[in-house]
């Protein structure tokens, strides 16, 4: 079964083009030019992978990826003009899972949007046989409804977030470098930066001590990366 493309692009010319390419490797894509269009459309339509123009004329893209990932598990990548590295930063804090810069490689992005849903539904099949839910201290893994509870609390994390915290608290007490956690995470992480990981840390970190300001689970150990303290959700 040909997977789908949801393409949200207000750029006719750049639309056609991927979507040329898209009906070229065997991809469905529905375009919609407006974020609204793109909401409606992932509550009616199976979409396996989502390509996102950050600058739409109805909603900030980032924004609307918060939206997207608030509703459905879906990989996204952002299509972009922006090349400042905070850029960058602010749309893998928010969940994305690629960024592409225009103009880009079809061929190269073709490969992306490939690697992303073999990986999404790798994910997926593991979780649906994994089910028992894991515990550590103060906090609970479901990996089939993929969330993590702390102190009874249902956490708001995106993927990235979820997964890091996860290989962290599942292996407590166990350092992980930056490279580890990339390589964990990440299906490119040669492509990505070490700085994506101290942002995600620093957000799980403000999620954390909104619900415990008096536990810090998470400790940085400077030279060598990043460990989940079991020892201190007991406080």
């Amino acid at each position: 079964m040909k997977k789908t493309i949801l393409l949200v692009e207000d750029e006719r010319s750049i639309a056609d083009a991927l979507i040329f390419s898209l009906e070229e490797e065997q991809y469905k894509t529905i375009w919609v030019e407006l974020g609204e269009d793109a909401l409606e459309c992932i509550k009616k339509r199976d979409i396996d992978l989502i390509l996102l123009d950050v600058g739409l004329p109805d909603i900030n893209g980032f924004e609307l990826c918060k939206k997207i990932k608030a509703e459905v598990d879906l990989p996204v990548i952002f299509l972009t003009a922006r090349k400042e590295e905070v850029d960058k930063i602010i749309g893998l804090e928010i969940g994305a899972d690629d960024y592409v810069t225009k103009p880009f490689s079809l061929r190269e992005l073709t490969s992306r949007i490939k690697i992303l849903i073999n990986r999404y539904e790798r994910i997926h099949e593991s979780e649906k046989n994994n089910i028992t839910p894991v515990r550590e201290g103060g906090c609970l893994i479901d990996s089939n409804k993929k969330t993590i509870s702390y102190f009874d609390n249902e956490l708001e994390l995106t993927r990235y977030e979820y997964l890091i915290l996860k290989i962290l608290i599942e292996n407590a007490n166990r350092v992980y470098s930056r490279a580890e956690l990339m390589n964990h995470v990440w299906d490119e992480p040669d492509k990505s930066f070490d700085r994506a990981v101290d942002t995600h840390i620093k957000t799980i970190r403000s999620k954390l001590k909104k619900i415990r300001p008096d536990v810090k689970p998470i400790k940085t150990h400077h030279g060598l990366g990043y460990s989940f303290i079991a020892s201190e959700m007991k406080k």
